[in-house]
């Protein structure tokens, strides 16, 4: 996991540090539509129209102190400090005047135990320790004091407190020393696992000239390691910590950023409201008459040519405030001649959509195709559970497409024709309330039967070959045949009161 991440990060570094401030606005020769933003003089951002330099080098050297860890620099059991030393150089890229990115090297040597390495052990008790490490790290950079910068600040801008966070790889040797003599505790190479470590702190910059800066910085590094310290491996004598419990440490430096480029002011050194201020101030006291729509108005839709960005809009059409016709929809035809002015539609439909036509003779094979296989009880109109999933298709089917179908119900060849008949128009009816319940409106089904009169199938031939006769067919019909016929093709039977008994 460590790796991965020390990899990636490392990776995107270069190509995220080369393109970062070189695409603010790209110019199609067009004018910008009504929808887009900034001005119609927009122009490429390139190394020629930059206004301040973004590139620098610093490096710098200082003292790192263990903090957290078994064997400290700071007083550990032997009531003095063990200073190490170390140095870094980093290549700096500023991406706005408050934000920038280091690529970073650090080298150095850590002193802690209870006496310095380069001595004698003073009793058979003492252990000291050194570790020298290289580390390679990709470091954020925000500038505190563009930020939190009062806008009403007209003081010279030559103090600024950063702060820094980043991640990296680190490799290190590890050595132990007692009263033995000393050994290699602990070795890590770079770009292993393990090896991935983090560092945060702030610095104090002041600027020296255009060219160099001063900078005092502490970081505080967190090796993500518990073997940093040369203390040895986990539960030894002297390392008596879990693998998770990282070694950390102060490190204190002091070093010089040398600003690349050929103008005058560094970007981080930039600070925009001041130039703001200063513009106002070169307004405020100048004296000069404004000469408001000096080309005139030539199209007549209330925006001067000076900034209108279509000069020849149709007489009539409403216009935004850069003077381009609106086209509320952005379907390419203007309010002006749009038919549909919130609905999108091509230009040759007047900005109307184009709404197909739905043929229902084509619906109602779609529909009977999915209430062919339609099951009822034996002998009678009650449709079986199995169906469900059919009739609810059909129905979605009606309710989208609309039209008015009548439902016609079949039987086979076999059987008495009379109760054949019956059973048909009992059945149509079933299908047509079993879709109204499924939301299908009561005015566009309606239903009949017509027995086996329409068999085609002999009565000698098998029940299987027999099933094409028994179906329900759909048909459209036209809104003027439709009130004459019925809603079914047969009455219910009237319910028979039940005769109370005399009493003798």
């Amino acid at each position: 996991m460590k790796l991965n991440l020390a990899v990636a990060a490392l990776a995107l570094a270069i190509p995220f540090v080369s393109y970062a401030q070189d695409s603010t606005a790209v110019s199609t020769g067009e004018y910008p539509n009504t929808f887009s933003s900034g001005s119609a003089n927009v122009s490429p951002f390139t190394n020629q129209s930059k206004r301040f330099n973004d590139w620098s080098i610093s490096a710098g050297a200082g003292v790192p102190l263990i903090q957290s860890a078994d064997l400290t620099s700071i007083k550990n059991g032997n009531g003095k400090n063990l200073f190490g030393y170390s140095a870094y150089v980093s290549i700096d890229k500023a991406i706005t005047h408050a934000f920038g990115l280091k690529l970073q090297y650090d080298r150095g040597e850590t002193r802690q135990g209870w006496f310095n390495t380069k001595d004698a052990a003073p009793d058979a008790k003492a252990v000291g320790a050194r570790t020298q490490y290289d580390a390679i790290s990709l470091i954020g950079d925000i500038n505190f004091s563009n930020l939190l910068r009062r806008v009403d600040n007209h003081s010279p801008y030559r103090w600024a407190l950063h702060g820094y966070a980043g991640v990296g790889t680190i490799a290190y040797r590890a050595y132990q020393k007692d009263i033995k003599g000393q050994v290699l505790a602990t070795e890590v190479k770079p770009f292993k696992f393990g090896s991935m470590f983090m560092q945060a702190g702030a610095g104090l910059k002041y600027k020296i000239n255009k060219r160099l800066d001063l900078e005092g910085r502490l970081m505080y590094v967190v090796t993500g390691d518990d073997e940093f310290d040369g203390g040895g491996d986990k539960y030894s004598t002297i390392n008596r910590r879990e693998e998770q419990v990282s070694d950390n440490f102060f490190n204190a430096t002091l070093g010089l950023s040398l600003k690349l480029g050929k103008h005058e002011s560094h970007l981080m050194w930039h600070d925009p409201l001041q130039e703001i201020y200063y513009k106002l101030d070169v307004l405020a006291n100048k004296n000069q008459d404004v000469e408001v729509c000096k080309k005139g108005d030539g199209d007549n839709d209330g925006v001067c040519d000076d900034w209108d960005r279509q000069l020849d809009t149709p007489a009539g059409a409403r216009v935004d405030g850069a003077g381009v016709a609106l086209d509320t929809d952005l379907d390419g035809v203007i309010d002006l001649n749009d038919k549909c002015v919130t609905v999108p539609g091509p230009v040759e439909n007047n900005g109307c959509p184009i709404v197909k036509k739905v043929d229902n003779n084509q619906t109602a094979i779609e529909i009977e195709q999915n209430l062919k296989d339609i099951y009822f009880n034996f002998n009678k109109a009650t449709i079986r559970p199995e169906s469900n999933d059919k009739l609810d298709l059909a129905a979605k089917i009606i309710n989208d497409k609309g039209g008015n179908y009548l439902l016609t119900g079949n039987t086979d060849i076999k059987g008495n024709a009379a109760y054949n008949l019956k059973l048909s128009r009992e059945r149509a009816a079933a299908v047509v309330a079993a879709l109204e319940n499924r939301g299908v409106s009561q005015n566009v089904l309606k239903s009949k039967g017509v027995g086996s009169a329409e068999a085609v199938v002999p009565a000698t031939a098998s029940d299987a070959e027999r099933l094409a006769d028994r179906k329900v067919t759909v048909r459209f019909i036209e809104s003027t045949d439709w009130d004459s016929i019925k809603k079914k093709d047969y009455e219910d039977a009237p319910v028979k009161k039940p005769i109370k008994k005399k009493k003798k």
